[in-house]
């Protein structure tokens, strides 16, 4: 049942949803650096930018970042042009508030880092390139780090690896601390 209604949720998305065309709404909330909720009509969606990544809760600038974002977006009505639904559910988009692509705009700052492996529109992701390594030559935002690094090599460092969590619960496997014998 839950399977059936998870792929209703989903369709009901990507009809409302559809690359390429813009919607406006109201930012009731910035998550992080990167997502915020957005209100069209009466429905909240979860918007993560496109093209663009920015530090991780416990990474440094990620508040920063969250400023940055607050700052461009606060009660303010934007435009979103949806380039598709991420695995999560969310709105990928590019979002523009008083005449500024918001994500253009982190980047720019030293906010939030390029995003090759997502970011594939051209001529925008040459630009955000293009941006990335201008903010790193002036060492703004976080690029005045030392050696920063990026969101998605970081909570990669960050996942257990097996061998280390020697009690995890395998598949067909007892804990280690049982008795060896199932429950019934």
């Amino acid at each position: 049942m839950m399977r059936y209604v998870a792929v209703i949720f989903f369709l009901l998305v990507l009809t409302q949803c559809t690359p390429s065309r813009a919607w406006n709404g109201s930012v009731v909330r910035v998550v992080d650096g990167d997502s915020l909720l957005i209100k069209r009509d009466k429905k909240v969606y979860e918007i993560r930018l496109y093209g663009i990544d920015a530090p991780e809760y416990d990474q440094d600038y990620s508040n920063g970042a969250k400023q940055e974002t607050i700052r461009l977006t606060a009660g303010q009505t934007v435009s979103v042009e949806p380039k598709g639904i991420g695995i999560y559910g969310r709105v990928i988009a590019l979002v523009t508030s008083r005449g500024r692509l918001v994500n253009r705009e982190l980047v720019r700052d030293g906010l939030a880092w390029f995003y090759p492996r997502y970011c594939l529109e051209q001529p925008l992701c040459r630009e955000l390139q293009t941006l990335e390594k201008k903010a790193r030559l002036a060492r703004m935002g976080l690029w005045r780090a030392n050696d920063p690094i990026s969101p998605w090599v970081w909570k990669h460092r960050r996942k257990p690896s097996a061998s280390s969590d020697r009690f995890r619960r395998r598949p067909g496997r007892y804990h280690r601390w049982t008795s060896g014998r199932r429950d019934r």
